[in-house]
């Protein structure tokens, strides 16, 4: 400021003939910057740019006038110090930085303060120079306050209002990243609750047989197997306290259970292309829907379908694109995902859906879980739908079709207790 705002008052025309008043940006930009700071004291800030103005003004006179003198001089500039520091001494006292929420508050204020500002400078000058203070010049003084004062106002309003833009995307990127990472933790949890339902029933067939080996007498045997039952019993605790974590967790989000099908896809792609990109490649989009869509359960859907178009966007070489396309027809919903990739080989089409079966490999050649798939279809079942592979030809493409019921994505079914149980 002490440097700026100097040089900006250099800056300066003189608007109204007869009248001894200039305008000049550096009030203007003197004003933004109190608005705009949140770090900077305003009295400690009119201190020292008032103090800054006049050195400056002093120091061009002793450059550019021959017959300089100090204090003609001196007496000449230091009324503007008033103007600053009158000027941040009232800023300050109205609490203009908390008024944020209320710029037309802010712009009537800025006008007072500019009003009383110039008054306090020009009663100086008025006993150092002699200049004349009229009511003239008391009209262009309010009249310039005026434009200066909504003038800033309104360049501060255009930054606030990107910053306000900015900060939305940012809030929107990371609800996208928390609902994927919701809709992947929905996977995880899908096949912990199918753990913990196969530790369950091992636990009891442990547990049988130690009661049948311990009525024919196998005591050693009988013991085992009554170990083994009370370690697959604590297997299924601590699956429990995961479980039941992973729950809590995902409760503290703020996030709807419930959004529209555009929601969705356009989560899906966005996460998608970056997925893309990183791998190397370049996917186009192509979005399909028809019909009348009410809310759907967000974290099934977005589940299911990010599954499938994250797997098509693998398939796909270096170019392609991927169509989704999204129906309604009656009670059903029809979800269909088709790529331009390497295929399926008919070798292995029987086994796609089987869990842990994979084709993927990573760079060290460790094989994945194999679960995307199966966990799809599980989920798609247990609601009452189906998945099925309607076409996919080696180096021509794959097409996925999903129908599920409406009823199971709109209401508070059972399988909703994934998050809240």
């Amino acid at each position: 400021m002490m440097v700026t705002i100097p040089t900006a008052g250099e800056l300066k025309f003189y608007p109204f003939i007869g009248a001894d008043l200039r305008i000049s940006m550096g009030t203007s930009v003197f004003f933004f910057t109190l608005l705009w700071s949140r770090k900077i004291h305003p009295i400690i800030a009119g201190f020292l740019t008032g103090s800054a103005v006049v050195t400056f003004r002093v120091f061009l006179d002793r450059v550019q006038v021959d017959s300089f003198q100090f204090q003609t001089s001196f007496n000449s500039h230091f009324p503007v110090f008033f103007y600053y520091f009158i000027f941040a001494l009232f800023f300050y006292i109205f609490k203009l930085k908390n008024m944020n929420e209320r710029p037309l508050l802010i712009g009537l204020l800025g006008i007072v303060l500019e009003v009383i500002s110039n008054l306090v400078e020009s009663s100086i000058r008025h006993f150092t120079t002699h200049m004349q203070i009229t009511s003239y010049t008391v009209f262009i003084i309010v009249m310039v306050a005026i434009i200066r004062s909504f003038f800033v106002l309104g360049f501060f309003n255009i930054l606030i209002l990107r910053d306000t833009r900015l900060a939305e995307e940012e809030q929107r990127k990371r609800t996208e990243q928390i609902l994927l990472l919701i809709s992947n933790l929905y996977a995880e949890m899908f096949q912990l609750k199918k753990s913990m339902k196969n530790a369950e029933e091992l636990t009891s067939a442990c547990y049988r047989l130690y009661r049948d080996l311990k009525d024919l007498n196998h005591q050693e045997h009988a013991q085992a197997a009554l170990k083994i039952s009370g370690e697959l019993h604590e297997i299924k605790k601590d699956n429990q306290r995961i479980y039941a974590g992973l729950s809590k967790l995902m409760a503290k989000e703020k996030l709807d259970d419930f959004i529209s099908i555009e929601e969705i896809i356009a989560v899906i792609t966005r996460s998608n292309k970056n997925y893309g990109e990183m791998l190397g490649k370049t996917v186009d989009y192509k979005v399909n829907i028809s019909g009348n869509h009410p809310y759907y359960q967000t974290f099934i859907l977005l589940s299911l379908m990010n599954n499938l178009v994250s797997n098509a966007v693998e398939a796909i070489i270096q170019e392609g694109q991927i169509v989704l396309t999204v129906e309604k027809a009656d009670e059903m919903i029809k979800i269909s995902i088709s790529d331009n990739g390497c295929g399926i080989s008919p070798k292995i089409k029987p086994f796609i859906f089987e869990p842990g079966f994979t084709t993927k490999y990573d760079q060290i050649g460790i094989a994945s879980n194999g679960i995307g798939l199966s966990y799809i279809k599980n989920v798609i079942e247990n609601i009452g739908g189906r998945i099925k592979l309607i076409d996919s030809m080696e180096s021509v493409g794959t097409t996925f079709e999903i129908l599920l019921p409406v009823a199971s994505l709109i209401e508070e079914d059972d399988d909703r207790e994934l998050f809240y149980c």
